[in-house]
């Protein structure tokens, strides 16, 4: 058995067709077959079952094929990986990033690339956590950074700890809410107002009907959601919209005055615990630690 074979074989499961597998490797149809042959005498039984044009694994090739695409994939990681160290070369990378961490790392890393490695190829995909993490199982993305509470402990992924962010409400200067008295803002005041927010984890969940109630459940008190947390604050900064989230993510509006972070009663405590996920057994290029580290770096509350 070698990776020719196995490539072959990838190739034709994915396409389901002799033809079109042929044509994406630009090898003909026969010696294509003749790979295929090899490969499934060396494993002792048929993978495809052809019935006239059409081809169906058999549940020796299903059984096969996830361990054939790994295998392939990191053969050509491992080739990639080489060629780079030799040449001095970092590689690409592909990240996803949830909503606090979108919002506060997004423009920077690509900044800081596009300054300090003008010609290393970078990607940012931003959407749900359930979705990054299928994108990263299928080797669609190399690494995510999200909230880990958002994120069930499986064996194929690797979670570094990065920071533990801390959460709060914060509105706009001059909202009516800073008007009332007393001060700090009971959180019952909150609730005449929109609530935005990203979706919210279960623990997190947990954490506000325990310190304020049943009404500061998220499914029923956050009337404004979204995965984009760049658009939550714009609507806070230009409405009388309440922001509940990662604090660090309004850092530049606080900083200027134009932001106001809440203090409650009774006190807010929660937060979202970040991590970087990878792919367990995954060869990473060169260019992963010095994403490791710019997102270590900037990630302080």
């Amino acid at each position: 058995m070698n990776l020719k074979h196995l490539a072959h074989w990838l190739a034709l499961a994915e396409t389901g067709s002799f033809s079109r597998a042929a044509e994406k490797l630009h090898i003909t149809q026969s010696a294509l077959s003749r790979s295929i042959q090899v490969l499934e005498e060396e494993l002792g039984g048929p993978l495809v079952d052809r019935i006239g044009k059409k081809n169906e694994l058999t549940p020796l090739g299903l059984s096969v094929l996830e361990r054939a695409r790994r295998i392939v994939h990191e053969a050509q990681e491992l080739r990639q990986g080489a060629a780079l160290l030799q040449q001095g070369g970092l590689g690409s990378l592909r990240v996803g990033l949830g909503s606090g961490p979108g919002a506060m790392l997004m423009t920077p890393w690509l900044q800081y690339m596009a300054v300090h490695h003008p010609t290393v190829q970078v990607a940012v995909s931003r959407g749900s956590t359930e979705l990054q993490l299928v994108q990263l199982r299928e080797r669609e993305l190399d690494a995510l950074v999200v909230d880990v509470r958002r994120v069930d402990a499986a064996p194929d992924l690797n979670m570094v700890g990065i920071v533990e962010m801390r959460a709060g409400f914060v509105c706009r200067q001059g909202h009516p809410v800073l008007a009332r008295q007393p001060k700090p803002v009971p959180f019952e005041h909150l609730l005449a107002y929109p609530i935005a927010s990203t979706p919210l984890s279960q623990e997190v969940a947990r954490t506000m009907v325990d310190h304020y109630g049943p009404r500061a459940n998220p499914a029923q008190m956050t009337t404004l959601q979204c995965e984009e947390i760049s658009s939550l604050i714009d609507v806070v900064r230009q409405t009388d919209a309440i922001f509940l989230g990662i604090v660090g993510a309004a850092r530049q509006g606080l900083a200027d005055g134009s932001l106001v972070e809440l203090a409650l009663e009774p006190p807010f405590r929660a937060g979202a615990r970040l991590a970087i996920i990878t792919l367990a057994g995954r060869t990473e290029l060169p260019v992963m630690a010095v994403f490791r580290q710019f997102v270590t770096s900037r990630l302080v509350d």
